[in-house]
């Protein structure tokens, strides 16, 4: 058999083997293998040679659009980087307040769509890049830890009430001088959580941090835990706690951050997160931490941020398996507790309906700006001072300037 046989031999059954059914495919698969002597397998490619146009992807259909992960990776950011489990519980809530460009039904409706495990698949890679540091700066108070009795670790909080607080200092990379700190105040049952700013780490300032905390939490504190830093285990805060409020005060044992662990992981999602790293030693700036905690930041998580809490944790093997419940805003948690009054509740609504989360997000990252070249100009201005006292400090340099 010639070669120009075999080719207009091929030309003329290669659109009957495509057209045909699987029956039909097979006869003439076998009667190609009879003429010609190929191979099943090489005869199957012959054939195929000019009919697929294009290389066939593997897998499944795409399901969602790039326009839907663009706009997911900003609803990320939006609401402050939570993980996917949060976020999917969160998004039917924002998405009523969220617009961008290219927005459109059918994006909102596939983002609604994706589950917990869909969305860490498309934020997996993007995700790497932000990255967490730690540090400490708690002393311990000898004295105070015979006064305030251990946490009770086998009791778990029921209901809305047992507080847990923290500090977390904003000194760069030196502890030396005197610098801004942020008081942490959360509540283990629901998850509220309150933040102060206050400068240096003295008594009087924690005791006046704890104050407006414990005030603003919309329920009574039942009880009052923390590690064994000075700010806490002293006679002012202890007075505060105990005697003018009667709030049990307890402590968690030294060098054992898991006994505080409600408030502890809030350091960096309540903290680290807005403030970042740097060092924050103007006392100017502790008025307007303040007003981005207490009007901003903590609306914000308080009332649109869900959060997991850990019902079991098994030991299997070399491994622990945890168990969460659903994700939940802590005020979703406080206005389904029976310990809270109806008429607390129903204030709680009120501020609730008045509330955007997208325009808070949107006022938060404005304040943010305003902070930042506030403490820019404040850094300026110090430096050039330092730089006037360096060239006219002494007399002599006095004199010469004169």
């Amino acid at each position: 058999m010639t070669l120009k046989f075999k080719i207009t031999y091929l030309e003329a059954i290669r659109r009957r083997y495509f057209a045909g059914s699987k029956k039909r495919k097979t006869e003439i698969l076998n009667e190609l293998c009879e003429v010609t002597g190929y191979s099943r397998k090489h005869a199957i490619r012959v054939l195929s040679v000019g009919h697929m146009t294009s290389k066939k992807n593997s897998g499944r259909t795409r399901v969602y659009s790039k326009e839907s992960i663009i706009h997911l990776k900003r609803i990320w950011h939006i609401m402050g980087r939570i993980c996917s489990k949060k976020m999917a519980a969160a998004m039917p809530v924002w998405l009523k307040f969220y617009q961008g460009p290219e927005f459109t039904p059918l994006v909102k409706e596939e983002l609604l769509n994706m589950s917990s495990s869909t969305i860490d698949r498309y934020l997996r890679d993007y995700k790497k890049q932000f990255s967490r540091r730690k540090r400490t700066g708690t002393r311990r108070s000898k004295h105070f830890q015979n006064v305030i009795p251990l946490k009770n670790f086998d009791h778990f909080a029921t209901r809305p009430g047992y507080i847990q607080a923290d500090t977390v200092a904003h000194c760069g990379n030196s502890l030396s001088g005197v610098f801004i700190w942020t008081m942490t105040v959360t509540d283990e049952f629901t998850g509220w959580t309150e933040n102060r700013a206050m400068y240096g780490k003295g008594a009087l300032a924690a005791h006046d941090a704890v104050c407006v905390a414990l005030y603003d939490v919309p329920f009574r504190a039942i009880s009052f835990n923390t590690d064994n830093g000075t700010e806490f285990l002293n006679e002012t805060l202890h007075k505060l706690i105990c005697r003018d409020r009667n709030i049990k005060f307890t402590r968690s044992r030294s060098y054992r951050k898991n006994d505080n662990a409600h408030v502890e992981q809030k350091n960096f999602t309540h903290v680290r997160e807005i403030f970042g790293y740097e060092r924050l030693d103007f006392e100017e700036l502790v008025e307007e931490m303040d007003k981005i905690y207490r009007f901003h930041f903590n609306v914000l998580h308080n009332y649109f941020i869900p959060q997991q809490k850990l019902i079991s944790k098994t030991r299997v093997g070399s491994k622990y398996v945890k168990v969460y419940d659903a994700p939940k805003t802590p005020y979703q948690r406080v206005m389904e507790s029976p310990d809270i009054s109806r008429r607390r509740k129903e204030e709680l609504r009120k501020d609730y309906e008045k509330l955007n989360p997208i325009e808070l997000k949107r006022e938060l990252n404005e304040k943010m700006k305003e902070f930042h070249r506030y403490h820019e100009k404040l850094k300026a201005k110090k430096k050039a001072l330092m730089e006037y006292y360096d060239r006219y400090g002494s007399d002599n340099n006095a004199k010469k300037a004169s």
